[in-house]
């Protein structure tokens, strides 16, 4: 009796879950196949797709059929090659719709913050200064931090020189000359002093900034690259030099980097471009 009650619901939910498995595995493939379109190749043929997700002909025009009606990818009826379609672009233009790069950052920011203890701050390059999106104050009560909306001179700030070791060189000069006329503390700086220093943030992928701009005040920063390798802003940890030593700045650097980089590529780096460009727009 026990087996009789027991059979019909073992086979309806062995039925039920092939059939899910089915449209997960479809949906999957579909993923694939507009997965299979980058900036170096965004048109392919039917041949080239089979062979780049590994799946048959026949089950790859199927699903691009699908994705043609539903205007994810559109065929040029004359080469018949396919590249993305605009729906695409109408789904991304949703996602970016009213996000600003304040937005999109603050999660990150706030775990950054969490984790080491220290503020934390987003900023973009604004002629030659840079400019504060956002400050994530640390929760500690020594604490030290630009205020939103300031603008200090790129080239002695940790923040800047990240994002000035991967700008063009005669733009990096301009701003150089800029800097150190402002800044006049520093007489022994010259152009090619701080051309030398930059090579080496490019190389290591994070700046250090050693109380230049103002006494006991120690950083560290990496950039955010765009789709072109551009660097579109830089994130800091910034805090007091009793607590962020020369020592410990090094570890904290190669930390920033990585999460630069995750940033980069879980936000898209296509995407962070046209958000920067809103956010400087406005």
């Amino acid at each position: 009796m026990v087996g009789a009650v027991c059979e019909p619901p073992l086979r309806f939910f062995t039925r039920r879950n092939f059939v899910l498995a089915q449209s997960v595995r479809a949906v999957d493939r579909a993923l694939d196949i507009l997965f299979c379109f980058t900036r170096e190749e965004p048109t392919r043929s039917l041949t080239q797709i089979a062979e780049s997700v590994k799946m048959s002909k026949t089950t790859v025009h199927r699903l691009l059929t699908t994705l043609e009606i539903k205007r994810f990818v559109s065929r040029d009826k004359d080469t018949g090659m396919y590249r993305l379609g605009f729906r695409i672009v109408e789904m991304a233009s949703l996602v970016l719709q009213g996000m600003e790069l304040r937005q999109w950052a603050q999660p990150y920011l706030k775990s950054l913050s969490e984790r080491y203890g220290e503020t934390v701050d987003l900023s973009v390059l604004d002629g030659s200064h840079v400019i504060y999106l956002e400050v994530i104050e640390s929760p500690q009560r020594v604490k030290l931090a630009a205020a939103t909306g300031q603008r200090l001179p790129a080239y002695f700030t940790a923040s800047g020189k990240a994002l000035l070791a991967f700008a063009p060189e005669d733009q990096v000069k301009k701003i150089l000359s800029e800097n150190i006329a402002e800044h006049k503390g520093e007489a022994c700086l010259t152009i090619s002093k701080a051309l030398e220093d930059l090579a080496k943030i490019a190389e290591r992928g994070f700046a250090i900034s050693e109380q230049e701009y103002e006494e006991h005040i120690n950083a560290v920063a990496a950039p955010i690259f765009d789709a072109d390798r551009h660097a579109v802003a830089s994130i800091a940890i910034v805090g007091p030099s009793f607590r962020l030593s020369a020592e410990r700045l090094p570890e904290l650097g190669e930390s920033i980097r990585t999460i630069a980089d995750e940033i980069s590529r879980e936000v898209g780096m296509t995407a962070l471009s046209a958000i920067v460009a809103k956010t400087r727009s406005r």
